[in-house]
């Protein structure tokens, strides 16, 4: 587990995740064009303030590697 600290809107929150879900988010990110933290911001505003943002990350990386949202 690795917990980091991101800016979303602002303000920092710290996230713990997985090394591999750290590792698939960034690559994401980077096959989008995007830095690590536009793609939790994006996840964090998709979740619209329900659940938890490690968890709402865990299944976003999920879904990538199911093909049910985009990887490019």
């Amino acid at each position: 587990m690795r917990k980091r600290s991101v800016t979303i809107d602002g303000h920092r929150t710290s996230i713990t995740l997985e090394d591999a879900f750290w590792e698939e988010l960034s690559a994401l990110a980077r096959r989008r064009g995007l830095s690590l933290g536009a793609l939790v911001a994006e996840v964090d505003r998709a979740k619209g303030g329900a659940g938890n943002l490690s968890s709402a990350l865990r299944v976003h990386v999920l879904e990538a590697l199911r093909g049910n949202i985009s990887r490019a």
